[in-house]
C-alpha cells in the first residue's frame, strides 16, 4: 500500500479557519491489495469519492490547508470510528451490538463495494486489520485533529468542510418528482455538529455559485462530523455530498464534459466560505 494514506498541502499563508478535506477520494489501489479481490479495479472503485480530490485542489489558494486521501476506501474507511470492525470479515472480531454500517458491510475495514459487491474471497486476520489502522487511519486522524486545532488556535474557530460524493440516485426516494433535485447535500447531523449560522453561511456560498442545496437527507454526517464537530467550542464541521453525475459518468468513472465547470463552481464556494471565515488574528506562516 502506499508509503502515506494521505497529502497534505498547505497554503503559503494560513489566514483562514477553514479545513478542506476528502477522506474517501484515495485511488492507490495496489497489487498486493487487487490480488486478494475478485473485482475488477473498475467495480472496487464504485465506492470511491471519485475526482473529489481534483474539484477541490484550489483551497490552499485562499488559506486554507487541504488535507486528501490516498488510500482506498474499499481498503480502510476513513469516516468510520476505529471500533467498526466486521466480525464477518475480521477473524477474532466479537459481535458487540447492532451497527446498520458494519452489518451491511461497510465498516472501517469495508467487506463490501457499492452494490453489496463483496470486496474478499475470504476472511482478514484482526493482525492485519489493526494494521491498516495504525498505518493509514491513525495518521489520518491525528493529522486532521492536528489542522483543526492549528486553526482554532490561531482564530478562535475552526470549520471542516468535509468533501464527499454521491450517486445521482441517493435522491430518488427522497426527491418529490414535483421538487427541484439538489445536486449538494449539507450534513450537519441535524445541528449537532456546526452552527446553524455557519451551516446558512456555506449553504449560501453553495446556492451563490449555482448549486441545488438541501440539508441531511440522505446523508446527515458519519463520523467525521461526529467527532470532529463540537459548535459549543466553535469547532464546526460539515459533510458536503455532491451529486457525482454533475461532474462524471458514472458508469466509466470518467470526468464529463462539465467537469471543469463544477470544478470552477467549487473554486468559486471555496473561496467565498474562506473569505467569510477569515481569520481576525495574527496568521499563522504555513511550515
Amino acid at each position: 500500500m502506499p508509503r502515506s494514506g494521505f497529502t497534505l498541502t498547505r497554503p503559503d499563508a494560513l489566514t483562514s479557519s477553514v479545513v478542506c478535506a476528502s477522506p474517501h477520494s484515495g485511488r492507490d489501489y495496489t497489487w498486493s491489495f487487487m490480488r486478494r479481490s475478485a473485482l475488477s479495479e473498475l467495480t472496487m472503485r464504485s465506492s470511491e469519492d471519485a475526482f473529489v480530490d481534483q474539484l477541490i485542489e484550489d483551497a490552499p489558494r485562499f488559506g486554507a490547508p487541504l488535507l486528501t486521501a490516498t488510500v482506498p476506501r474499499a481498503f480502510v474507511d476513513l469516516n468510520r470510528s476505529v471500533d467498526e470492525l466486521d466480525p464477518a470479515l475480521i477473524d477474532g472480531v466479537r459481535k458487540s451490538g447492532y451497527n446498520p454500517r458494519v452489518a451491511s458491510g461497510l465498516g472501517v475495514i469495508p467487506r463490501v463495494v457499492a452494490n453489496s459487491r463483496a470486496i474478499y474471497r475470504g476472511k482478514l486476520s484482526h493482525v492485519e486489520a489493526r494494521k491498516r489502522l495504525t498505518d493509514y487511519w491513525f495518521p489520518y486522524h491525528d493529522q486532521l485533529a492536528s489542522l483543526l486545532s492549528e486553526a482554532h488556535e490561531s482564530f478562535g474557530t475552526a470549520l471542516l468542510m468535509d468533501f464527499h460524493s454521491m450517486p445521482h440516485e441517493a435522491l430518488d426516494t427522497v426527491v418529490r418528482a414535483s421538487k427541484d433535485r439538489p445536486n449538494v447535500v449539507l450534513g450537519d447531523r441535524f445541528g449537532a455538529s456546526a452552527n446553524s449560522d455557519v451551516v446558512d453561511l456555506v449553504e449560501a456560498a453553495f446556492a451563490s455559485a449555482g448549486f441545488k442545496v438541501a440539508r441531511n437527507t440522505p446523508f446527515a454526517g458519519a463520523y467525521v462530523t461526529q467527532t470532529y464537530g463540537r459548535p459549543s467550542r466553535q469547532q464546526h464541521a460539515i459533510q458536503i455530498e455532491i451529486d457525482r453525475s454533475i461532474y462524471m459518468d458514472e458508469e466509466t468513472l470518467t470526468p464529463n464534459a462539465n467537469f471543469n465547470d463544477v470544478k470552477q463552481a467549487l473554486t468559486a464556494v471555496i473561496a467565498d466560505v474562506c473569505e467569510m471565515r477569515r481569520g481576525t488574528s495574527q496568521p499563522v506562516a504555513a511550515e
